[in-house]
């Protein structure tokens, strides 16, 4: 590790190191979709998938490899259930910091299927960045504001058929599909702003997660609800990361057998949707109080 050295040139180093990383990538990724593209048979589309998951999996190995390079930490992880690598998992988890798409690829390396995380459909357009998720079979999401529902009532619904459609595919073979229920990375001010009942995490939005479960049906083998912290660098772990200066990430697993009280019409049934949205609330008042004994210990 080289963590010894000052942060300005730490930053730099690793800066370096992610952008290369991302682009070559990125770029390789694209090409198994351009492949895909232009020859769509069943072998060929295997053949590309396998590829496209392999680059992935370096993509990650290269990722951990750069934090322990640049930063001098421990890592603390405990899960709770066993895990395989053929099997189907919806991974629920708090959104703290662009670092955590890179911590979840690394703890469950070679643990579980590869994560996948519902984008929405527009990233299609970004150059590379759409064809790399269209190539590792990303599922593409679109959704209607209220506004263009109201105005457009034909459109209700259309939102629960694409998601089936778009995870169609993730019942082919072994599949991690991950929703981070907040919505978007936390912080304070977002705290304040939403009135979150919570102190380290903002509300969840239960419907992503129900809309998960109904569009997948029995295929899921469990939820893993994961906790992500960082004791030591709760403001800026990413930037802290790329310094250096990344000191512990903690990590919790707890993994939830799917019964069938979590499967219903999230959209229509408004008792199953208040029993859903209670479920989901009592793991987030869980989850804040595990990070609550973390940060009572500094």
């Amino acid at each position: 590790m080289i963590n010894f050295l000052p942060a300005f040139i730490l930053i730099i180093i690793s800066t370096t190191l992610v952008i290369i990383n991302i682009i070559c990538s990125l770029t390789l990724i694209s090409l198994t979709g351009l492949i895909k593209l232009i020859f769509p048979f069943t072998p060929v589309q295997k053949i590309t998938h396998k590829l496209a998951d392999v680059l992935v999996g370096i993509w990650a190995f290269i990722n951990t490899w750069m934090i322990k390079l640049i930063n001098k930490v421990e890592w603390d992880i405990e899960i709770k259930g066993d895990l395989s690598k053929d099997k189907w998992y919806l991974l629920i988890s708090n959104h703290h910091s662009w670092t955590d798409i890179v911590i979840l690829f690394s703890v469950f390396a070679n643990k579980i299927p590869h994560p996948k995380f519902f984008v929405k459909q527009e990233i299609l357009y970004i150059p590379f960045v759409g064809t790399a998720c269209w190539a590792l079979d990303m599922p593409l999401m679109k959704r209607y504001s209220k506004d263009k529902l109201a105005k457009k009532p034909h459109l209700r619904g259309q939102d629960m058929k694409r998601a089936r459609q778009a995870c169609s595919k993730a019942k082919l073979s072994p599949t991690t599909i991950v929703n981070f229920a907040e919505g978007t990375r936390f912080t304070e001010s977002k705290r304040q702003q939403s009135k979150s009942p919570y102190r380290y995490l903002l509300p969840p939005k239960s419907g992503g997660i129900a809309l998960s479960l109904a569009s997948m049906g029995t295929t899921f083998d469990q939820i893993l609800n994961v906790t992500i912290i960082y004791p030591d660098n709760p403001d800026s772990p990413f930037k802290d990361l790329l310094q250096g200066k990344l000191k512990r990430i903690v990590i919790r697993v707890d993994t939830i057998s799917i019964t069938p009280e979590l499967q219903g019409d999230y959209e229509n049934d408004n008792e199953f949707k208040l029993r859903f949205q209670q479920w989901v609330t009592s793991i987030w008042k869980s989850k804040d109080n595990l990070i609550a004994t973390y940060h009572q210990q500094k």
